[in-house]
């Protein structure tokens, strides 16, 4: 049985052997960039070099690896499945020859996140702030999405989307903190009204995404509450502008409203009815495969988050 493994094992080596790895690093900068130009920049070839290398990675591999759709390089199925083992491959490799583990203090990289804009405008800056604290050389690059797509990470290279728990996503996820539901009015229209008052005799300005309205919207069908929507926006950050200048009221979230309250004027009301928190979710990119800072900026996430929301962050 030794000697099995043990020949298995040479004829692994022996075939290892008759491949150059140094084609695995110019590989993985194709693979990140998309670009031959920016792969070439990124690991120090020149441009002519780059393509002979993605000739010999194609023959190698029988596959075209990237391919142009449109005006866009995109990755093949078989490269996108690449992407996290030669990521983690090519990272234990470069432990071994230079042993060290991730410093934030010294790291240079491009840390993406994306998530919606309503998000960004709640805990972006205090991510922001963070960053520059514990790892000031990096730079962050903020995206807005509603969508956790394979797109986003593959052709983005998004390290995590933060997307609402009403949201679908393919891929694991895991709790960053939750909000709750509130309502906002101008003080004009809210002064001597009850909650319930408001949702039936103001008219609403909703937040629609796919053609549905949010949660609560579903449990004032459920109580029998009348109300009347007067406008439908796909953009959270709208709604308390149109609030506090033309009226109405609107149901959003807690962090929303309070980040607006303190530059206009609103006013700000607990929903009456009880609901579910309103989760936002971590959904970290599948093909990462770089677990020491993985494990690192969940804790940046959390400590941006904690900012906002301190009893409600995991």
């Amino acid at each position: 049985m030794h000697n099995r493994l043990s020949s298995e094992s040479d004829a692994e080596l022996a075939r290892l052997a008759s491949v150059n790895l140094n084609l695995l690093v110019p590989l993985l900068a194709l693979l990140e960039e998309r670009s031959v130009t920016r792969a070439a920049s990124k690991v120090g070839l020149s441009q002519p070099a780059m393509s002979h290398a993605l000739r010999r990675m194609r023959q190698l591999l029988g596959d075209e690896l990237i391919v142009r759709q449109g005006s866009k390089m995109t990755l093949t199925p078989h490269a996108i499945e690449l992407l996290a083992p030669l990521r983690r491959t090519l990272r234990d490799t470069a432990r071994i020859v230079s042993p060290f583990s991730f410093d934030p203090a010294v790291d240079r990289r491009t840390i993406s996140v994306a998530m919606t804009t309503s998000t960004a405008f709640v805990i972006g800056s205090h991510l922001a702030r963070v960053l520059a604290e514990r790892a000031p050389n990096t730079q962050l690059r903020l995206i807005t999405t509603t969508l956790a797509s394979n797109a986003l990470f593959t052709e983005e290279g998004v390290d995590v989307v933060l997307l609402a728990e009403a949201f679908a996503s393919p891929h694991p996820r895991e709790r960053l903190f939750d909000d709750r539901w509130v309502m906002i009015a101008s003080r004009d229209a809210a002064q001597g009204a009850t909650a319930t008052e408001m949702l039936t005799d103001l008219p609403h300005v909703v937040y629609e995404a796919a053609s549905r309205l949010t949660r609560p919207y579903d449990v004032l069908d459920e109580q029998g509450l009348p109300y009347t929507v007067r406008s439908r926006v796909s953009d959270n950050l709208l709604i308390p502008h149109l609030v506090a200048r033309s009226g109405g009221v609107a149901i959003v979230g807690w962090g929303v409203a309070v980040a607006f309250g303190n530059a206009i004027d609103v006013h700000i009301e607990e929903f009456p009815f009880e609901l579910p928190t309103l989760g936002i979710d971590m959904i970290w990119n599948p093909w990462l495969g770089d677990d020491e800072f993985t494990d690192w900026l969940r804790g940046i996430l959390s400590e941006a988050a904690a900012s906002v929301f301190p009893n409600r962050t995991t």
